[in-house]
Formats: structure tokens, C-alpha cells, sequence
């Protein structure tokens, strides 16, 4: 995986809900250096507090790497993201509203940074290098323990000033509508507004948070997570298995509205419940073809590029940025 011109290194920074990952990343992909460290979370000034650890970062790099300088930057965060602007408009877990990233990260760290969003960024990456790069029109999820999207129409990134994608938050049929107490969201998940009756949002279903929390609370029984719920049912445990196949269907009916509405052609399921790989695939490809009608049927694929997807797209961020100034 060639990215680069063969003398440029960039700084990558991948900074997600619980690590951030950081390496310098050289023109032929290969990641120098990782670090994985805790994101550090501070209430009063997080956007700062994130930006702080990575200028320590880049100073270790820079001392382990001396004879390989870093040309430029690539940052990306979880949330709502203007890249454009620089700006981190919102994020619900790290805590930050309308942070200038990209200028005080230039300040800290002397580079040009590019800024962007972090499943878009790893979608990308995919898209180009791998799962989906045969298909124009493609959704990226990644399903952990909350579900983002990227999209791509005609094989352009869909960003909407960052708003795009959000389909952790699109609202589903609620599984558990006239059972549970009138306004629970189905995994204890917090939503912001209000659901329409006997829905809730899909991130509350079919995420690999939810279907741990929802077992958890019907059956009495902790488990480790979604992969434990997964073995569960597959050992005749029949509570495991309505709550993996309410996942299922949850994350069916997103599929198909995407279908519906924009013609997807291929949706890559990427993140710790695509692990699961033909056991969450094959029931979901039969689900989605169910729910579907005359609509061509979209390929669902397994993401290809793991782990590391997320700092391959912020250094592929940052080489934009360097090409651009050549």
C-alpha cells in the first residue's frame, strides 16, 4: 500500500471514546513507533487535555525516529466534525463543542495537520485499499460499542458538514416495545430527542454494547460482551438468541432504508461485532434480503483492513495535505 512519496513520514493520531493510537507512518504504509494510550478526559477542557497527550506523543516519536522526520499531521476524532473548518462541533463522549482542532494542533505541533472524522477517515481507506473499492455507492459501518457510518454516493464521501452517517442514531422498530416500561431505550442508551412510539435508535439494538447490556438485563446473567451472547445462543441459550437476532433485524432495517434511499450497492461492517464474520453476516444478508422487494440486493462484506484502518486514514489525511502543497 503505497501512500506517499518515498521521502515524507506524517504523524498519524487516531483518538476514539477510549485509546488513542498514534504512530509515524512512512510512504509505504507501514506504521513506526505505535503507541496505544488512554484517551485522557477532562470535563473542563478536553479538547485541550487530547491535544496535550498528542504533542507528547510526537515528541516520543520524534526522539525514537530522528533520522525520520514527520512532513505533516493527521488527526481524527469521534463525533460531529467540520474537517473543512477545522472544527470538533461535538462529541458526546470526549465532551468537547466547537473546538478548533486543526489550529491548535498546528500550534503544539509545528505541522500542517489535516483533521478529519474518525470512521470517515477509516472508510476511506477501505474504500480505496480495500473491502469496497470495487463499488460507487457504499456505507461503512463500524459497530462497537456504538455504530457510525461513512457514506459514499457515486463513490464521493457524503459529508453534510459533518453530520452524515449517523445511523447509530437512526431510529428502528423498538424489540421491546409493549414490554418494557414506555420510553426505556433498549440497551439504557441516552438519546437525545424524543423516539417516535415503539421505536428506538438503532445504536440502543444492534450495537455490540447493546446486545451485551440487553442480555445482561433480561436474562440475569453477565457477560463478557456481544461475543459471549453470540456463543450463548449458538449453545441453546434461547434468550442469546432473540437479542442477537434482534440485533440482526435492527441492523436490517437500517440497511435497507440506506437502500432505499441513497442505493446502496455494498455496506462494509467494520469494528468489534464484525468479528463475528460469517455468523453475523449470513443471518443478516438473509434478513436484509426478507425486508427488501424489487431493490437490488447490496453485498455486505466483512471490513478487510482491521485496527490500524483508522491511523492508515489520518495518514492518508496528511499526505493529502502535503500533496496539496507541493
Amino acid at each position: 500500500m503505497v501512500l506517499g512519496h518515498a521521502e515524507s513520514a506524517v504523524l498519524a493520531f487516531d483518538v476514539g471514546g477510549t485509546d488513542v493510537k498514534a504512530g509515524l507512518v512512512d510512504a509505504f504504509g507501514n506504521v513506526l513507533g505505535m503507541r496505544r494510550v488512554p484517551t485522557p478526559l477532562d470535563p473542563s477542557h478536553p479538547g485541550e487535555a487530547v491535544l496535550d497527550k498528542l504533542t507528547e506523543l510526537a515528541r516520543q516519536l520524534a526522539s525514537e525516529f530522528p533520522d525520520i522526520p514527520a512532513k505533516a499531521a493527521g488527526v481524527i476524532v469521534p463525533g460531529i466534525v467540520d474537517s473543512v473548518g477545522g472544527i470538533g462541533i461535538y462529541s458526546a463522549n470526549l465532551g468537547w463543542r466547537n473546538f478548533p482542532f486543526t489550529a491548535e494542533a498546528e500550534k503544539r505541533l509545528g505541522l500542517p495537520v489535516a483533521f478529519d472524522h474518525d470512521v470517515r477517515s477509516a472508510a476511506a481507506v477501505e474504500h480505496t485499499f480495500g473491502a469496497s473499492k470495487e463499488f460507487n455507492d457504499v456505507v461503512v459501518m463500524v459497530v462497537g460499542t456504538g455504530i457510525a457510518a461513512a457514506v459514499f454516493s457515486g463513490g464521493v464521501a457524503v459529508t453534510a458538514d459533518g453530520f452524515a452517517g449517523e445511523l447509530g442514531h437512526a431510529q428502528v422498530p423498538d424489540p421491546d416495545a409493549g414490554t418494557e416500561a414506555a420510553g426505556t431505550q433498549g440497551a439504557g442508551t441516552q438519546a437525545p430527542g424524543t423516539n417516535a412510539p415503539g421505536a428506538t435508535i438503532l445504536e440502543a439494538v444492534g450495537s455490540a454494547g447493546a446486545i451485551a447490556k440487553r442480555y445482561s438485563r433480561k436474562s440475569g446473567n453477565i457477560v463478557d460482551g456481544a461475543r459471549d451472547v453470540l456463543l450463548r445462543s449458538q449453545n441453546g441459550d434461547a434468550m442469546a438468541a432473540r437479542v442477537w437476532a434482534d440485533a440482526v433485524d435492527a441492523l436490517a432495517f437500517t440497511i435497507c432504508q440506506c437502500v432505499n434511499i441513497i442505493g446502496t450497492e455494498a455496506v462494509v461492517i467494520g469494528g468489534g461485532l464484525a468479528e463475528a464474520g460469517e455468523d453475523l453476516l449470513e443471518p443478516l444478508r438473509a434478513r436484509v434480503d426478507q425486508i427488501l422487494d424489487f431493490q437490488r440486493r447490496p453485498r455486505l462484506i466483512q471490513a478487510q483492513l482491521g485496527q490500524d484502518a483508522g491511523l492508515l486514514g489520518a495518514a492518508l489525511n496528511a499526505r493529502a495535505l502535503l500533496d496539496g502543497a507541493r
